[in-house]
């Protein structure tokens, strides 16, 4: 029921977030000119479709909904660079009336993250980050107990009873003031059995489960993970505060895609050093910090009911993330994405060659073809990450 419930949210967040972007695609080609053929939500095969005469996408826009429920498109007339001989078409279009075209998903996607940032300023952003960006002199922070978020199957915390939920009050005779101490004081009893003490339905009890001698890979000595909320409420400052927060998370973004290149391009270094033990053991660290940098499709069913059961602020903060995460990954010159669409017009024009449409396919489709293995990848790095 909870991976049901995990494929329903990562749905329903996904396709809002692909249809507001394809629906940028659409509203600037419509204001530039271009006209739009067919607007869809999923993707072939057709569930429905209606052909609008006059709408806010234009005239005779085929409006349509797909059988298959992630995400949506925009179908442009003459979508090839190398068209251009009728009115409307994409390709007849100036250089920067394709650039804004190209570009507006990423802009939509980016402005959503900023009003849905706006949103939590006002009700309470979770802070997820040291130096979250806030504005001192209009911000309150508010903190909740630790709860637990994750238990393992067969772990120390599953045999002692804990469930997900409980509030943790103490470890080990410590106080848990924040929900990260958990790892670290689980960490300096490894092997130990300590108390802990918890409150479940308002009823104070004690467990005193043995704890691991190792962590098992990414499980943990006690094979459970806490969660605890600390938001931070805006008032007048809400939309400045949304703003640096989708700039701050967009940097870092881009940080983490730097780093897990850089990641797996060193391992793929070191391995190749094949006579060097260490510089094998270097590698498969790099390659393993590489692959748990990204979270696919798979590993997004898994972490949204988690998510869901800290409270709407941290779906909607979740939802922010993804937004803006696919507006960097669609500006970024990669065949297949907005971004390499649009570096493989502009490079064909300083170049000074046609862009014919059997080039733009085949470099296109080779993108997606990589784009498709890349994500083919993920899922099942995504699926060894659960099944630990």
């Amino acid at each position: 029921m909870e991976i049901l419930f995990g494929i329903v949210l990562a749905v329903i967040i996904l396709t809002f977030l692909v249809v507001v972007h394809e629906l940028g695609h659409a509203i600037v080609a419509r204001r530039n000119g271009v006209v739009v053929e067919e607007f869809g939500v999923g993707f072939p095969p057709r569930a429905w479709a209606k052909k609008v005469r006059k709408s806010f996408l234009g005239k005779n826009v085929e409006y349509s909904i797909n059988w298959l429920p992630i995400g949506g498109f925009v179908k442009l007339q003459g979508e090839h660079d190398e068209d251009g001989g009728r009115k409307g078409d994409f390709g007849r279009a100036s250089f920067w009336a394709k650039t804004k075209i190209l570009l507006a998903g990423v802009f939509i996607n980016w402005l959503t993250a900023a009003v849905l940032f706006t949103i939590l300023a006002l009700f309470g952003v979770p802070k997820m980050i040291p130096e979250q960006f806030h504005i001192a002199t209009d911000t309150q922070t508010t903190r909740s107990e630790s709860r637990i978020s994750y238990i393992g199957e067969d772990s120390p915390a599953q045999k002692a009873g804990l469930q997900v939920g409980d509030e943790i009050i103490q470890v080990a005779g410590l106080p848990l003031e924040h929900a990260t101490d958990l790892a670290d004081i689980t960490e300096a009893n490894r092997g130990k059995t300590i108390p802990i003490v918890y409150e479940r339905d308002g009823q104070r009890q004690t467990v005193e489960p043995a704890l691991r001698e190792s962590r098992e890979g990414t499980k943990g000595y006690l094979g459970a993970s806490a969660y605890q909320t600390e938001l931070q409420r805006a008032t007048w400052s809400a939309p400045i505060v949304g703003v640096g927060l989708t700039a701050q998370y967009s940097w870092l973004t881009v940080q983490g895609l730097g780093g897990m290149v850089g990641n797996f391009f060193s391992g793929i270094f070191h391995k190749l050093n094949f006579g060097n033990e260490s510089a094998q053991k270097a590698a498969d660290e790099k390659l393993a910090e590489a692959g748990n940098s990204v979270t696919g499709p798979v590993g997004l069913v898994a972490l949204l009911p988690q998510v869901a059961s800290q409270g709407l602020l941290h779906l909607i903060f979740i939802a922010a993330i993804i937004s803006l995460s696919l507006a960097v990954l669609n500006a970024l010159p990669i065949p297949g994405l907005d971004g390499g669409r649009w570096f493989l017009i502009a490079l064909f024009r300083v170049l000074r060659r046609p862009l014919t449409k059997e080039r733009e396919e085949q470099i296109v489709g080779t993108g997606m073809l990589l784009l498709i293995g890349l994500i083919i990848l993920v899922t099942i790095a995504d699926v060894g990450k659960i099944t630990q």
